[in-house]
């Protein structure tokens, strides 16, 4: 018999006491169209869904420029 394993490919970070489907909801995810894994981000609203692709290779630099961002945001609110 062929090992069977479980892949956990969705995570969901929503504001708590709201729905999965609020629209302050993102999903991070794996997805792969044949070339290997990469990172879905995505959010959904009542217009549009917006999605960003991450290769692997590419996400410590996209980490490290997210990171740098939040810390602007909190030098802006002091």
């Amino acid at each position: 018999m062929t090992p069977i394993i479980t892949i956990t490919t969705k995570l969901c970070v929503v504001p708590s006491g709201k729905p999965i489907y609020d629209e302050a909801a993102t999903t991070i995810g794996l997805d792969d169209e044949g070339g290997g894994l990469f990172v879905v981000i995505r959010q959904e609203d009542n217009l549009d869904t917006n999605e960003v692709k991450i290769d692997p290779e590419e996400w410590p630099a996209i980490r490290a420029a997210v990171n740098r961002m939040v810390r602007e945001c909190a030098k802006g609110e002091q």
